[in-house]
């Protein structure tokens, strides 16, 4: 049974300063609400309780995020679209732009917000476990004034806080340290988004000479709250990682740990799997010398390695930008969002990087291993029937024509018939339809040349 609208009462102050003395007026009588998306959840199912809403969408004072030397200040009010879009978020703190991607759908990103997340409490939310690794605090307001307490101490149970009934989370505030550091989320379930987890995890670690420095490990859907891994993180402290010192960090974790049995996972899944992510973590950070030799080159070396994956400057900075990299996986994710997230100038100066399919140089050019690697994915192309050849360049023309740029398409494992269908067929398009299929196809051609360039020094 659905509930009624008429069982609430919603107000929606204009300050900060008129929500907190509404609070105070009345303690626990009034419910905060943000973006709404956990209320809607309860509503639409019939399960939310009749109550008093007072609504802080659009106070001012609790958007923003504003950087210091030292820290990041986000306020409680950001959504997690906010989060993928600010830049000092996406490098400085990796874990949580991943996990910002991670949650619901992107009408949720867009109304969903970090501050409600934290006081919602679910022990599956994708976002806490970053919070517990980057060692955030929580500036909490009311009209007694701020306190500000460190986010590991702010779970005290399941669905249980610090937070009074007359407070809000301001800010939540992010130490400036991590730049550097390896570091990686993963999240087991059904789907990467739009789907609760099974188990997620977040992990930071700071090397030394080839051992473990410092590191941080936190889990979600572990525990009836979010779980910072201290156990594990004592046993791996100024460790060289080897097989022996991965089953002690095992071992540790299993005796750490309890989770229950419930709808989505069992206990013995969850504890297998977590200590299966710990272990690829951990193998991850020392297992491929390309990356690890490219994580410490120089940033304009480091540029021109990635431009020969991808042609756009902006995209191949930010990669550098967001080094290191613990293993390859976590390359060919934040490839991918990085790119996703680029402007069309800038996912145009890729495609004008390759050449035309059929042809052998771009009008272009970036590296000469961009240009080894064309050749060996037109191959095909190249090696074709004459009557095949001019079809293709006949479409290229008629594409270039109706767009102003070259047709792009991923050419590996393609015949060139195939090809020159596709070419056909995407004439049809639209602009904005074949602009996002052009960026599609250039992102798998990115992808496929991550990968050539982490098995290989060709991309070096």
């Amino acid at each position: 049974m659905r509930s009624m609208p008429s069982s609430y009462e919603m107000v929606a102050p204009r300050s900060l300063h008129d929500a907190l003395g509404l609070m105070a007026k009345e303690p626990g009588l009034w419910t905060p609400v943000a973006g709404g998306t956990e209320v809607m959840v309860q509503f639409g199912a019939g399960r939310l309780m009749p109550t008093r809403f007072v609504s802080i969408r659009k106070i001012d004072e609790l958007r923003g995020i504003a950087q210091t030397e030292t820290e990041l200040r986000i306020g409680a009010g950001c959504t997690y679209a906010d989060l993928r879009r600010d830049a000092i978020v996406g490098t400085d703190f990796p874990l949580l732009s991943t996990a910002a991607a991670w949650t619901g759908s992107i009408a949720n990103q867009n109304r969903g917000t970090l501050g409600g997340n934290i006081v919602n409490a679910s022990p599956a939310a994708d976002s806490l476990p970053a919070l517990l690794v980057y060692e955030a605090e929580l500036v909490l307001v009311s009209v007694r004034g701020e306190r500000r307490v460190r986010y590991g101490d702010f779970h005290v149970g399941y669905k249980k806080t610090l937070l009074a009934p007359d407070e809000l989370i301001r800010t939540i505030v992010l130490p400036r340290r991590y730049v550097g550091w390896l570091s990686v989320a993963r999240k087991v379930g059904p789907r990467n988004a739009q789907a609760i987890s099974k188990l997620c995890m977040a992990a930071l670690a700071r090397m030394d000479r080839g051992r473990i420095a410092e590191i941080r490990v936190a889990f979600g859907s572990m525990a009836p709250m979010p779980l910072r891994m201290r156990g594990v993180e004592s046993s791996l402290n100024g460790q060289q990682i080897s097989s022996e010192t991965i089953r002690k960090a095992r071992r540790a974790l299993e005796a750490e740990v309890s989770p229950i049995d419930d709808i989505r996972s069992t206990r013995a899944y969850r504890i297998a799997v977590a200590g299966n992510l710990l272990e690829e973590f951990l193998r991850g950070v020392t297992s491929n010398d390309t990356l690890s030799r490219w994580n410490v080159s120089p940033a304009a070396e480091a540029v021109r390695t990635m431009l020969s994956c991808c042609g756009s400057t902006a995209w191949a900075e930010a990669m550098v930008a967001a080094r290191p990299f613990a293993y390859e996986a976590s390359v060919l994710e934040r490839a991918g969002e990085i790119w996703r997230g680029m402007s069309e100038s800038d996912w145009d100066e890729a495609f004008r990087s390759h050449p035309r399919i059929g042809e052998r140089h771009a009008d272009r050019a970036t590296t000469a291993a961009s240009a080894k690697w064309s050749e060996g994915e037109q191959r095909g192309v190249a090696e074709s029937e004459d009557a095949v050849k001019r079809a293709i360049a006949e479409g290229n023309r008629r594409y270039e024509e109706r767009f102003g740029r070259i047709f792009i398409v991923c050419a590996t494992g393609k015949k060139p018939e195939e090809i020159l269908s596709i070419l056909e067929r995407r004439l049809a398009n639209n602009e904005a339809m074949e602009m996002r299929e052009s960026a599609a196809q250039q992102e798998e051609i990115m992808q496929l040349r991550l990968a050539k360039w982490l098995r290989t020094e060709a991309g070096a």
